[in-house]
């Protein structure tokens, strides 16, 4: 019989790392909550029409397409299945797909049931997506994000608190090199009418488009200077606009100085202007919070590819591994009208990557001691009268909201502190039949191995 196997991209998790990716989990639901951000949830699926065009063309092609139920092909032209071609026959064989982020089914969400909501409108969402992407360490084909979105108000105080949460949370995961990127669309888009400007007079072929510009930069830190200007080439950038691009997106220094050189480079554009008056108003914000502004990062290339992105941009990144970005987003002004909504909602939202959050905590070795702790104490014992009376030491210890187990069999002592140290608990009370006489119970910690006689009562106060 052959051996069952996963999909490429998609892994199973054990107790061990549940326990840490629960540890991360609880850390960023917390402060989502300390926020005022309520939670939600969407389904696994979404219709390919609320899916498709919110993404560019690069993350349509990533969609997971769900095959239509039953004969999915009998009613396809038998021409077009004649003609081999995948994209003809897709919209004719699949209705539904997985969604790809949870950014979309969130605006799709609100439209659907804006009546019933009050705005602004906070709420985050802890769920898995899906993206047919190569599968490699910190990318995968399903993976967890954590995401928290502000919708029906056009205030830049929601960055500033985006920016404060990210730093909370990072805080509460004890990890502490990291950088919190931060773009506008309107610098970009800035940036993309002095380029195409210039290089409209030298170029043979006409210019793309923003969009092909934004994504080429997006992969400026994975590729490289030289291979993104091998991208844009094709698409009708001169040498000399290339030139003028990288002078732009690689000047050094501080925000201010930053800040500086791109206003007397935007002296015509009111797009630009404005991008770099929104970023100066999110940064004071933080100012006013008495919050510094250390880790974050103006960074005039970060572009992020996702085509709905309007405002202000966000991308984290922990320092010192192997792994790309863990965290990012950004203002939308025109997603709820991408579903027919007749009055425009601003948002803005962000999202953590669980799964390459544990694997840079894990490459750095960050996680605490305690995280794979499920229970805190176990109930040894030697017969079935102990058992029983160690039954009701149990129920106190949990009704005492104390994390608890006892062993359920009745094996020698030594194989049921050996259980405890696989598990990781750190204390055992083992009761014998002098246990059960006195109420002194036999307390150990097991790290230190140190062992005392204690009632229960005093067990209860020592691990509170």
């Amino acid at each position: 019989m052959e051996k069952p196997t996963l999909p490429k991209g998609t892994r199973d998790f054990g107790p061990a790392v549940m326990a840490k990716r629960q540890f991360i989990f609880n850390t960023i639901r917390q402060v989502f909550q300390t926020y005022g951000f309520m939670p939600l949830e969407t389904p696994a699926m979404e219709n390919l029409s609320t899916l498709t065009g919110k993404y560019g063309e690069e993350g349509d092609q990533l969609l997971f397409k769900i095959l239509n139920s039953g004969d999915f092909l009998g009613d396809v032209d038998p021409t077009l299945l004649a003609e081999r071609q995948s994209k003809k026959i897709t919209g004719e064989i699949s209705k539904k797909g997985l969604r790809y982020d949870l950014t979309v089914p969130f605006a799709r969400y609100v439209v659907m049931n804006r009546n019933e909501i009050s705005f602004p409108f906070k709420r985050y969402q802890m769920q898995p997506v899906w993206r047919g992407d190569r599968p490699q360490k910190g990318r995968y084909c399903e993976f967890y994000q954590c995401d928290a979105d502000v919708i029906g108000t056009n205030s830049l105080l929601c960055e500033a608190e985006i920016i404060l949460m990210i730093k909370e949370v990072f805080k509460g995961l004890g990890i502490p090199d990291y950088s919190i990127k931060i773009n506008h669309r309107g610098i970009l888009s800035a940036i993309a009418e002095i380029v195409n400007a210039k290089s409209n007079e030298n170029a043979t072929l006409p210019i793309q488009g923003e969009t092909s510009l934004f994504v080429a930069i997006d992969k400026l830190d994975k590729i490289g200077v030289e291979k993104v200007k091998e991208e844009l080439r094709p698409k009708g950038y001169s040498d000399e606009s290339l030139n003028i691009l990288f002078d732009i997106l690689e000047v050094k220094g501080s925000t201010t100085n930053k800040i500086a050189f791109l206003v007397d480079r935007f002296t015509a554009n009111e797009t630009g202007q404005q991008g770099l008056r929104d970023l100066r108003e999110v940064l004071n914000f933080l100012k006013s919070y008495n919050a510094d502004d250390t880790h974050v990062e103006f960074d005039i290339a970060l572009a992020r590819g996702l085509s709905y992105y309007t405002g202000c941009i966000f991308e984290v990144k922990i320092n010192n591994v192997g792994i790309g970005s863990v965290s990012g987003g950004g203002r939308y002004d025109n997603l709820t009208k991408a579903f027919g909504d007749k009055e425009n909602l601003s948002g803005v939202g962000f999202s953590f990557g669980v799964d390459r959050i544990y694997d840079a905590m894990e490459e750095l070795q960050l996680f605490p001691k305690n995280a794979q702790i499920s229970s805190k104490v176990l109930i040894c014992h030697f017969d079935d009268a102990s058992l029983q009376y160690g039954l009701g030491v149990l129920a106190r210890l949990r009704a005492a909201g104390i994390p608890a187990e006892i062993y359920p069999d009745q094996k020698k002592l030594n194989k049921q502190l050996e259980y405890a140290n696989k598990k990781m608990i750190p204390f055992t009370l083992v009761i014998g039949s002098d246990e059960m006489q006195s109420g002194q119970l036999a307390f150990k910690d097991m790290e230190k191995g140190e062992q005392v006689k204690a009632t229960v009562d005093e067990v209860i106060a020592k691990l509170r």
